[in-house]
């Protein structure tokens, strides 16, 4: 077995006539057939083959199979974002009358699709807390299908121990959905403990360079087999340009995650010390309540360090205003440093009540730490809290 390196740099589709070193670049919608039988033969799937790129194309193949080899997964998908790769494992594996265990500690999108989508298809949903494990059985019903989860988790960055809910989920019967965009492959592979389908929104990390859009799944060959039936007829595709600049970030994951787990690190101890911070979270913080947990499931900590500056709203609003360096976006997993304010972005969709179940108080920053030099990154926060 190679190592993650060698396999994300070294999981490459054949060479064509030409012998190029770097993956052919293969936009076109359709493919010819060598004649009529060969064409009936793989619309039957009697055989393996190009049809057409809303079902499967060079680049987003080579793609499926490197995260598969580096999520060590029997089989997988790609689509056009990580919210629509969410959607799929949930359209394709649900029906009217199931109901879903989610982690309250999720996606503001994602949980809009709990709360608003699904409900229309007679679909329900319980959100239990990460923290009161105790309650997890309890919130089971007769007709629970699927346990979602994020570790950690967005934006709070809690950690759910993967081994234990892997456990849980077998005895209940229950499929077991990951969402790793925090984590990536190479920092946290689910599937090892015991998680039947893992999601990332390649968009972020996978990518790594705020370019292009898209979303992976992996996991058992069986649910993918159920998956593939759902997306290639629903359309939520990849396209070849967006997988080839995906699989060709994964080259560099590695390198990638262990500078932004570095720079984290070293952001979260200096504000942990700053008397303008009333609270920094960040997985490997012997202070995370989840240290223990997070340091068994992860070989690092990852990009994302939250904080809740002391003052509230107001003096949250204003540090992102101060910023010179730091860019001010919603998205994250980018070699550049980004500061976000959930409250009023990406979980504004919340209540506020609901915000301050799972954390997300008016004071919280998300900073998705970058790979420039930690003193810049560094420098730029102190500078926005005075």
């Amino acid at each position: 077995m190679k190592n993650f390196e060698t396999l994300a740099i070294r999981t490459q589709s054949e060479r064509s006539q030409f012998n190029e070193h770097s993956t052919s670049l293969h936009l076109t919608s359709s493919f010819v057939f060598d004649d009529a039988e060969q064409m009936r033969a793989m619309f039957s799937d009697e055989v393996e083959g190009n049809i057409y790129s809303r079902f499967s194309n060079p680049n987003t193949t080579e793609l499926i199979q490197k995260i598969c080899a580096l999520e060590e997964a029997e089989a997988g998908w790609a689509t056009a974002t990580g919210m629509a790769a969410v959607f799929t494992v949930f359209g394709a594996l649900l029906k009217q009358g199931d109901h879903v265990l989610a982690c309250r500690s999720i996606f503001g999108s994602s949980h809009t699709i709990l709360t608003k989508i699904l409900p229309k298809w007679g679909i329900t949903f319980t959100y239990v807390d990460i923290n009161d494990t105790e309650n997890w059985g309890a919130a089971v019903q007769e007709n629970t299908k699927l346990v979602f989860i994020e570790t950690p988790t967005n934006p709070g960055v809690d950690i759910i121990d993967l081994a234990w809910l892997g456990t849980f989920a077998k005895q209940h019967n229950l499929l077991y959905v990951v969402d790793n965009c925090f984590a990536t492959p190479y920092l946290q592979q689910p599937i090892k403990y015991g998680a039947d389908l893992v999601i990332h929104s390649a968009t972020k990390y996978l990518d790594g360079q705020g370019r292009v859009l898209g979303g992976l799944i992996a996991g058992s060959q069986t649910l993918i087999n159920e998956i593939q039936t759902f997306a290639r007829h629903s359309g939520p595709a990849l396209s070849p340009f967006n997988a080839w600049v995906i699989s060709k970030s994964l080259e560099t994951l590695a390198v990638r995650m262990d500078r932004h787990s570095e720079n984290a690190l070293k952001l979260a101890e200096w504000l942990e010390k700053h008397p303008q911070v009333e609270l920094v979270k960040y997985p490997f913080l012997a202070s995370h309540t989840k240290f223990g947990v997070a340091k068994k499931q992860m070989k690092a900590g990852g990009g994302i360090v939250t904080f809740i500056v002391k003052g509230g709203l107001e003096k949250g609003r204003n540090f992102l205003d101060k910023l010179e360096l730091i860019s001010i976006t919603a998205n994250l997993g980018d070699t550049r440093t980004i500061a976000t304010h959930p409250a009023s972005t990406t979980h504004s969709k919340l209540t506020e009540q609901e915000r301050e179940e799972v954390g997300i108080l008016p004071g919280l920053i998300r900073i998705s730490v970058g790979l420039e030099h930690i003193d810049d990154i560094i420098n730029d926060i102190e500078q926005g809290l005075k």
